[in-house]
């Protein structure tokens, strides 16, 4: 399982439910919040009674097949060949412990507790109470939104940043760098040679080599950027400005560039971490 990058609680009518981040689609839902609406003093008991039914067992198993290619089906066929008889008994961890399982993750100390990834987590709440699963939903389609508006209207304000500060560095070159006597079409390469400058110092990469690489993407490498690298970008644009007037070569500029890349790529990226413990 990988690092948890981000917790947060979602509100099922009043209830708290803590949710695990783990990047990408992976968010794993409290298992043990979940129960407390069913049982507030042993909701543990909740949990593992759910684990008996030869249903569940099914389930999770079908989950962790389709999702997990460690996962250890001999163990899983003898868990489901005893779930529902009157003597079995199943805790999340000897699930995890015996087949490997992933979907079901149990933690300790700050993030304790037992989650299972949404699919499952959702499921579990049908088995707790339908109506309650569906405030459960409700509220984890809100997060998701605003997680999304977020994210969207960030990138939107750092895109078009980059976009005008971009005006700052292409008068640098056409005032310090393109002769006045050239053609359009020269100073057209050499605005495309400056921008690369800034390309391959931030992305390791040109326009063109990206374009070739991603032949279906419908923007440029700009367009696919992420959030904190349009915000180096726009500090990359201001500073190459400033050495193009200093009358730096293209490839002392395109070293210190690189360089200042993966400072500031590095401080953003400590500045997330922390937000996250």
């Amino acid at each position: 399982m990988d690092k948890i990058k981000q917790k947060v609680i979602l509100n099922a009518n009043g209830a708290n439910i803590a949710v695990l981040h783990f990047g990408d689609d992976n968010d794993y839902l409290s298992l043990t919040d979940i129960a407390k609406f069913k049982n507030p003093d042993d909701a543990f008991i909740v949990v593992n009674n759910w684990l008996r039914s030869k249903d569940t067992i099914l389930f999770i198993g079908l989950w962790e097949q389709l999702n997990n290619p460690n996962f250890k089906p001999i163990e899983f066929d003898r868990f489901k060949n005893e779930a529902g008889t009157n003597a079995f008994t199943l805790s999340p961890q000897k699930w995890i412990s015996t087949t490997d399982a992933i979907g079901i993750v149990s933690k300790s100390g700050r993030y304790g507790g037992t989650f299972a990834h949404k699919d499952i987590a959702f499921e579990f709440a049908s088995w707790v109470s339908a109506e309650f699963k569906l405030y459960i939903i409700k509220d984890y389609q809100r997060l998701k939104g605003d997680e999304n508006s977020r994210l969207s209207l960030s990138w939107n304000l750092s895109r078009e940043l980059s976009k005008i500060n971009y005006r700052i560095h292409t008068d640098a070159i056409k005032e310090n760098i393109i002769p006045s006597d050239i053609s359009k079409k020269l100073k057209g390469i050499v605005y495309a040679s400056e921008a690369d400058v800034l390309n391959v110092a931030l992305f390791g990469i040109t326009a063109k080599d990206w374009r070739k690489q991603n032949p279906d993407s419908k923007g440029n490498i700009r367009d696919e950027a992420s959030y904190h690298q349009l915000i180096v970008l726009v500090n990359m644009e201001s500073m190459n400005a400033e050495l193009i007037k200093l009358g730096l070569s293209q490839n002392e500029r395109a070293l210190r560039l690189n360089k200042m890349g993966i400072e500031q790529m590095t401080s953003l990226l400590k500045i997330e971490q922390k937000k996250l413990m």
